[in-house]
């Protein structure tokens, strides 16, 4: 009889542990539209711009309608100011980017916050780009991420960074969702 008790109880916890929760939302996963820094200093979003972009494509050319620029707002002055956009973003990524011909816009990416509140991690999401790039905002600097320092992408939309900051502290494990476009979820 314990045997029996003991089996319906197993069942019912991996049955419990197994269950998709249903509550789940995109927020949970996903920064859309807007980011605000750890330190509450600054937030980053995007901000459609008015003109459309006609674009060639792998395929075959497209028009981006609503395409978006990736702004920086300073909390603390109350002014924005772009910090990604599209007039120079395809040419300096071009140069950049090996292998892969066809443009790239700021929407095309996810950005993740590192916890230094001064580097975005760019990871393409929706095209064939073999490489992330990563964006310094204080110098406003663009170059292709260097694969020595260690960040794991999780199922594209969570990054993980552990290890150790310093001799004295502990082993840690930080995770990141990213600040993705609502033009990508669309």
């Amino acid at each position: 009889m314990k045997f029996k008790v003991l089996i319906v109880l197993i069942f019912l916890i991996c049955k419990n542990s197994f269950a998709e929760p249903n509550n789940l939302e995109k927020e949970d996963f996903f920064y859309i539209g807007k980011m605000q820094s750890y330190n509450n200093d600054f937030t980053l979003y995007f901000k459609t711009r008015s003109k459309a972009v006609l674009a060639r494509g792998e395929e075959f050319n497209y028009i981006t309608d609503y395409p978006q620029d990736l702004y920086i707002y300073n909390n603390h002055t109350k002014s924005d100011e772009s910090l990604i956009s599209y007039d120079w973003f395809p040419s300096k990524a071009k140069k950049i980017i090996e292998n892969y011909d066809f443009p790239v816009f700021p929407e095309d990416f996810a950005y993740y916050l590192l916890n230094d509140n001064n580097t975005l991690i760019m990871v393409s999401a929706i095209k064939n780009i073999n490489a992330n790039l990563v964006f310094d905002i204080s110098k406003r600097n663009l170059k292709k991420y260097d694969k020595k320092n260690r960040l794991e992408f999780i199922i594209s939309s969570v990054a993980k960074k552990c290890g150790y900051l310093t001799l004295e502290e502990k082993y840690n494990c930080n995770y990141y969702k990213p600040l993705i476009s609502n033009n990508l979820i669309n």
